[in-house]
């Protein structure tokens, strides 16, 4: 069969899949070396369909093999949610700000909606439930709740996961959102360009395009790495050496300028670290801008298209932007793109972009959220008393009248992710106070034995307290990664009985990583004698 287009390549996919394919990903597979372009001429793509057929089923059957040889073969595929694209796994606000290690909302919904299936046979939830997570995260649970019609209580001690989610579930005047949004935009782009010279890195970044034009050709480059016709590690050095001595004076030069604009009085050693003295000068002067605005949920939203700027613009590689380790100065070869790039030189097209990506998010979500109940507390689960914290005297009435209808929540898995520190940059700008000893199960504390004993009284110290605020007859849901047998005992300290277990492959969770292993979903509930 002759080689069809694009277009054509993902209409079959999506019947081949029976899920939805888009153009854009079959282009994402070509650009990426995937599937190799068989067109003729440079004008056009052509896609060889077996050849896509046989990449499919590489992809999936070689995924079932490594859980399988991980020793997750038992795992339920149905709760993978793979037909589901990243643009539906991250919709509306779920991508309003990176946030490593948060489910997916189709994992949530699952349980909280109406449906029954072989695997769920039972509905445990209904309209005007009320559902609380003791570790709310990124909201994830909150925004699933509004969704169905249900209220819902969040509770983190982490500040900044608290502004997410509040940014997520607040509600807004948008024609005033829509107003500061794009003054605040137009009046940085204006400091941006009276305060700065750009015209150096622009020279620096025709070069570095010129230069990738010429020895990192996309997507023939990425083919010949995959294939093995060209080695990558030996390859990349090379040009990247090549790239610096043809650029030397270019780079010594802008790297001066730099060095003269070098930001004075700042106490934060992780800002003088990670932030050039443009982008750092940027990003202050949109902070300055931030207190002027009176309307306090406009003033959280526009706080995190700071962070989440100032999270993309650290001086950083492409590859290390999930976990720092080095700063990076001048250019670098990048294996995520497979060519030379640099650090960014200033923050406004990215403070651009998630400007307009934020409006639109919290658009499309106003728009499917039901009129509901829900708060966030910023507060330690183990001790907070929930009826004390909540300001929503309406919220507050429900649940002293009814009590929670269950939980839903993913608690921390054992030396994975430092939840504070992976927001650092947000703290450190916003001046949040951080509480990193209260976290359980910190990555920070390692997996050995004092570090699982400790998680252990941690979870349990949450379900013992937050459970007082449930319905005997309530469910509750955790989503955890138990690879150390740890949550029957917890469910024993907490008075609760596990009464099913639902195993499901986790795919790519935490960004970066791409190793097979499986999460089970517990569900337990009250041991009432």
């Amino acid at each position: 069969m002759e080689p069809v287009s694009i277009k054509y390549a993902a209409k079959w996919a999506s019947e081949y899949l029976k899920k939805k394919v888009t153009s854009s990903r079959i282009s994402y597979l070509v650009q990426y070396g995937a599937i190799k372009n068989h067109s003729e001429n440079d004008f056009g793509v052509k896609i060889d369909l077996g050849e896509l057929k046989n990449y499919y089923e590489d992809y999936y059957q070689s995924m079932e093999r490594k859980w399988e040889d991980a020793g997750e073969e038992n795992v339920n595929w149905t709760l993978s949610f793979r037909e589901f694209s990243e643009r539906e796994t991250t919709k509306h606000v779920h991508r309003l700000h990176p946030y490593k290690g948060k489910f997916i909302p189709q994992l949530v919904e699952y349980f909280l909606d109406d449906h029954v299936d072989e695997f769920k046979t039972e509905v445990f939830f209904e309209e005007n439930s009320i559902i609380i997570d003791p570790f709310l995260g990124s909201g994830t649970t909150l925004v699933q709740a509004a969704e169905l019609n249900m209220h819902s209580i969040g509770i983190d001690i982490s500040g900044f996961n608290c502004l997410i989610s509040k940014t997520k579930m607040q509600n807004y005047k948008m024609t005033d959102f829509l107003t500061s949004v794009e003054e605040n935009l137009r009046k940085t782009l204006f400091f941006s360009d009276a305060q700065f010279d750009s015209s150096l890195d622009e020279e620096l970044k025709n070069a570095i395009s010129e230069f990738n034009k010429q020895y990192f050709p996309s997507p023939g480059i990425r083919w010949s790495f995959r294939q093995g016709e060209i080695d990558e590690s030996e390859y990349s050095s090379q040009k990247l050496e090549e790239f610096y001595d043809k650029a030397s004076q270019l780079i010594l030069t802008l790297h001066s300028s730099h060095e003269k604009n070098k930001k004075h009085n700042i106490k934060s050693e992780f800002l003088k670290k990670w932030y050039s003295p443009r982008i750092f000068k940027e990003l202050l002067f949109y902070e300055d801008l931030i207190e002027e605005t009176t309307d306090e949920n406009i003033q959280n939203a526009l706080r995190i298209i700071l962070t989440r700027t100032a999270r993309s613009c650290r001086s950083t590689t492409h590859s290390d932007l999930a976990t720092l380790t080095e700063p990076q100065i001048g250019p670098y070869y990048c294996r995520k793109h497979k060519k030379i790039c640099t650090p960014l030189s200033s923050s406004v097209k990215h403070l651009k972009r998630y400007s307009n990506d934020t409006l639109k998010r919290i658009q499309d979500f106003s728009e499917l959220k039901a009129d509901v109940n829900s708060e966030v507390l910023h507060g330690d689960s183990r001790t907070i008393d929930i009826h004390k914290s909540l300001t929503s005297s309406d919220l507050s009435k429900q649940l002293k009248n009814q009590r929670a209808d269950g939980m839903f929540t993913s608690p921390p898995y054992v030396g994975q992710i430092d939840y504070h520190e992976q927001h650092a940059y947000a703290y450190e700008l916003l001046g949040l106070d951080r509480f990193d000893e209260k976290e359980i199960g910190p990555l920070y504390k390692g997996r050995g034995r004092e570090a699982k004993e400790s998680y252990v009284k941690g979870i349990s110290e949450v379900l013992i307290n937050t459970s007082r605020f449930v319905k005997d007859t309530g469910h509750f849901f955790l989503v955890a990664n138990d690879k150390f047998n740890l949550y029957p005992e917890i469910a024993e300290l907490s008075n609760l009985n596990i009464v099913d277990e639902f195993k499901r492959p986790v795919l790519n969770r935490t960004e970066r990583d791409r190793q097979p292993y499986s999460e089970s979903i517990f569900h337990m509930k009250k041991n009432v004698s």
